[in-house]
């Protein structure tokens, strides 16, 4: 039943493991062997599960001058550039601006609209929901919070300028020209 050799080593069935576990020895893990490689992921693809830090504060409006002045006096172009990004290009920069421009117009409220995206791109990055509930910061402060957005994305290394569409080109660059359906100019009689 024992061993009668108690330094001999530990016998390993040679039925084949689980990806990313070890055999069952008894022995605990030590910090040599307890990380196995982790298979490859798909661009934008967020792995981690607990809630994260915002790179920047509410308030750092002026860590960005330029989106903070477009933001003041247009928020609809940078709502529409961060709901494009969040929605994965589903929407485009110029639909979902001009349905916030609309909103805002009409009711004067936009902000109900803008922080079902803030709560799409939270769980999108694990954020956690900082410094208080998404609605509540849309509504007290809907421009510090389309700018924190619109710099956390800049963080996470996307081109806001070029949309969902041209940063997915530029990480995987010809993936997407060999997969565009070609299409004749010009239009026929």
């Amino acid at each position: 039943m024992y061993s009668s050799n108690p330094s001999a080593p530990p016998k390993y069935s040679d039925a084949p493991q689980p990806f990313g576990q070890a055999p069952a020895t008894g022995f605990p893990v030590n910090s040599t062997n307890q990380y196995q490689e982790r298979p490859q992921t798909a661009p934008f693809q967020v792995q981690s599960t607990a809630p994260g830090l915002w790179s920047t504060g509410l308030c750092d409006c002026c860590d960005d001058v330029p989106n903070c002045c477009i933001t003041c006096w247009c928020p609809c172009i940078t709502f529409g550039q961060i709901a494009e990004i969040v929605d994965r290009g589903t929407t485009s920069c110029a639909t979902s601006g001009a349905l916030y421009g609309l909103i805002a117009w009409i009711t004067g409220c936009a902000c109900f609209y803008s922080c079902f995206y803030r709560s799409k791109m939270r769980r999108q990055y694990t954020l956690g929901e900082s410094p208080c509930g998404d609605c509540l910061v849309h509504c007290c402060c809907e421009t510090c919070a389309l700018c924190q957005e619109y710099r956390e994305l800049k963080t996470r290394g996307f081109d806001m300028s070029i949309g969902w569409q041209g940063n997915v080109e530029q990480r995987t660059p010809g993936a997407m020209a060999a997969s565009a359906p070609v299409s004749q100019g010009g239009m026929n009689r």
